[in-house]
């Protein structure tokens, strides 16, 4: 079965796991019947930052009070924000890497529109006491139940009518939460999806092992998305979400899940981190293309989904320079490497790092 972020990767590119981190063996094997993923990173979201703007609704929630607890995505210590610069080379990098393959990175996200619809993932910031509604699921038994707070006229990732992962993204912040969702589609008072999480942005805890989420590898979309005001603040505080054309069984922590059957040794699996090379020169770069890559050599980037590869994940914003982003295609596969996170883990029920 080919799956519709499959197709989605293929056309874009026309066009221009339970296993503990740094797990070198295949770990669980996939679950029978066709399995849910998230997608090629063609669709982004807003900022992790103390201030973030909506990318999808701007205006809509409006900020928090000055009184209001912050709402960051995730605790200082969790494993998105953990600074990997320093973290030892995976002993199978190379052949990991060469798997992934030597093509260039590209920024899945900008201003503007491709195919009628906002470039990247967009995200549905919402109001303290909006409206529940009930979601049903294709995959209900890896899903978190509803009701789910999602407007109406929540931003769909390819917009109304698209045909690829149809991520729905919503961020409450006053009860830091994300509500995330796969192949949404509205549904009479509600929505219907493939699958759901509800992720507790104050809690460093991981979905239940084996259980998907609206992303292949059963993590938080939210988390690994580039965010405008975060670029304009100057720093990318946590790693970025990116897919690769293909993966094995099993998964890395912090993932939780696995959306392959193969075995090769040489591919690498959902929840892999990979890093910038320290050695690669940022200092031509123009700004937004510099803050974007010094964050891939500090924080580094997280395997979360099958798409094209080096395709990094972030959020539609009307103020990305476009020219700028496209900069990032300057790097290339060959400039990254393989880090082993497995050192970083407490616990592998949690996202917290030692």
């Amino acid at each position: 079965m080919v799956r519709p972020s499959a197709r989605r990767a293929t056309a874009v590119a026309a066009l221009l796991a339970l296993c503990a981190a740094g797990c070198s063996e295949p770990a669980t094997a996939l679950p029978a019947g066709p399995t849910p993923t998230g997608g090629v990173g063609a669709t982004a979201a807003p900022p992790a930052g103390p201030s973030p703007v909506p990318a999808a609704r701007a205006g809509l929630g409006g900020r928090p009070s000055p009184s209001a607890r912050p709402c960051t995505v995730f605790p200082a210590d969790n494993v998105w924000h953990a600074d990997v610069s320093r973290l030892p080379v995976h002993p199978r990098s190379a052949a990991m890497i060469g798997a992934i393959g030597g093509g260039t990175v590209h920024a899945d996200f900008g201003s503007g529109r491709w195919e009628g619809a906002p470039i990247g993932i967009p995200v549905t910031v919402v109001p303290a006491g909006q409206r529940r509604v009930p979601v049903t699921f294709g995959y209900a038994g890896e899903s978190d139940p509803g009701p789910y707070p999602v407007p109406p006229d929540a931003a769909v990732e390819g917009g109304p009518d698209g045909t690829g992962d149809r991520h729905v993204i919503v961020w409450d912040r006053a009860a830091c939460r994300a509500y995330e969702l796969f192949d949404a589609h509205r549904s009479g008072a509600g929505w219907r999806a493939g699958s759901g999480a509800v992720f507790d942005l104050r809690s460093n805890r991981l979905r239940r092992a084996g259980w998907t989420s609206a992303d292949a590898a059963g993590l938080s979309i939210l988390a690994g998305l580039v965010r405008y005001d975060e670029v304009a603040a100057g720093r990318i505080d946590h790693a970025i979400r990116v897919t690769v054309p293909r993966t094995r069984t099993g998964w890395t922590w912090p993932a939780t899940h696995s959306a392959s059957s193969a075995t090769d040794p040489a591919l690498p699996q959902l929840g892999q981190r990979l890093r910038l090379k320290r050695s690669v020169d940022l200092s031509r770069l123009p700004r937004q293309a510099r803050i974007v890559a010094e964050a891939m050599q500090r924080y580094g980037l997280v395997v979360a989904d099958h798409g094209s590869a080096w395709f990094l994940s972030g959020a539609p914003d009307p103020r990305w320079d476009n020219d700028a982003l496209h900069a990032l295609d300057g790097l290339r596969g060959t400039d990254f490497e393989v880090v082993d996170a497995a050192g970083l883990m407490v616990s592998a029920g949690s996202g917290a790092t030692g």
